[in-house]
This record gives structure tokens, sequence and C-alpha cells, in this order.
């Protein structure tokens, strides 16, 4: 059972967050979370137990943090600036750099789904939570009054294109590293989505 945290649990679950982000969740050991923290392993291994409940801890915040983003980037009147500015945030979260001379940090969720050899149980869990909360959040903006008629798709079937096609973004910015190309592809897609006015 998880014991009495020591330390400041905000700042250390940010750390790992950003380390977990850089290097993936099978990546990672509890050694360099420890080092990148600042928390000795031992106070890591007392507080949450293992490796996958420190994780999935961080991965609340970060699911937290990323719905919200989303939630406030398409709350814009008009739905194509809506959409525009949803994979903006999108586009930007996964281009960031980690630091300088670093390399862009791509997708936590995406990263851990297509790196983890046992993804079952937890981590699915968690996973499948992101997605199901991003294609809601998306789904409800879709489906305000007058919008579903500006639709090439049904709310929810367009809600859940949004999700899949953000899946392959990241893909597609691993290996073009061209924020130019992300931006077209959405905008591309937007323009699939929206029957002409």
């Amino acid at each position: 059972m998880a014991g009495v945290r020591q330390f400041d649990e905000s700042l250390a679950l940010d750390k790992a967050l950003a380390l977990f982000w850089q290097k993936g969740y099978a990546a990672t050991s509890m050694q360099e979370l420890a080092e990148a923290t600042g928390v000795q392993r031992g106070s890591l291994y007392n507080a949450y137990g293992d490796k996958e409940t420190l994780f999935l801890r961080v991965f609340d915040v970060y699911r937290e943090r990323f719905v919200s983003q989303m939630r406030e980037a398409l709350d814009k009147p008009r739905l194509r600036d809506a959409l525009r500015s949803f994979f903006g945030c999108v586009i930007v979260s996964m281009t960031t750099s980690m630091g300088s001379g670093m390399p862009t940090r791509g997708c936590l969720s995406t990263k851990t789904a297509v790196g983890t050899e046992d993804l079952d149980g937890p981590l699915r869990t968690a996973l499948k939570a992101l997605l199901d909360d991003i294609e809601q959040v998306l789904f409800e903006r879709l489906s305000r009054e007058g919008e579903p008629s500006q639709l090439a798709l049904p709310p929810r079937q367009a809600a859940r294109l949004i999700v899949t096609f953000t899946r392959g973004l990241v893909v597609v910015e691993r290996v073009y590293q061209d924020e130019k190309r992300l931006r077209a592809a959405a905008d591309n897609l937007v323009a699939v989505l929206l029957r002409a006015a």
C-alpha cells in the first residue's frame, strides 16, 4: 500500500510526466524516475508501489490537462474555427520540444500504446479513457445546435474519425517532423468533414 509522501507530489508528478513523455512508459526505469524527480527510488516505491501505479497517477494528471486544453480549444463560435483550433492545440502539444537539442515530445498516449508489449489491464484502461474523453469532448462540440447539419458525418462518427486521425498525425510528425505538413493535413480533414456553406 502506498505510504505518506515526503516530497512535493505535484512537482514530482510533473517531472515524471516529462520523463515518461520523452522516453515512453516501457523505456523508463524507476531509477530514471528517481533521478528526474529528485525523489529517492525507495520513496517512490513507498508512495506508489511500482512504476505502473506511478505512471497511472501521472497519466491522470496528463489526461486532465490535455482534455481541458481540448475543451478550451474547441470553445469557438464557428465550427470550422473550433476544429482548426483543436488541431492546432494537438499539433503544438506533439511538436513541442522537451528542451534545447531534444526531439519533439510526440504524444504520450500513442507512445505508450505502441511502445508497451503487455498493454492489458490498467494501462489499456487508462489509454481508452483518454481517447474516450477526447471523443466525448469532440462529440459535444459537434452536436451543438445547428452544427450537425454542417457535418458530412453524424457527430459521433465525426468525433471518432478525428480521434483516429490525431493518432495518425503522431506517426506523421515522428517521421516528417514538419508542422506545416501536419496543419495542412488537419485543414484537409476539416474541409472533408464540413459541408460547403
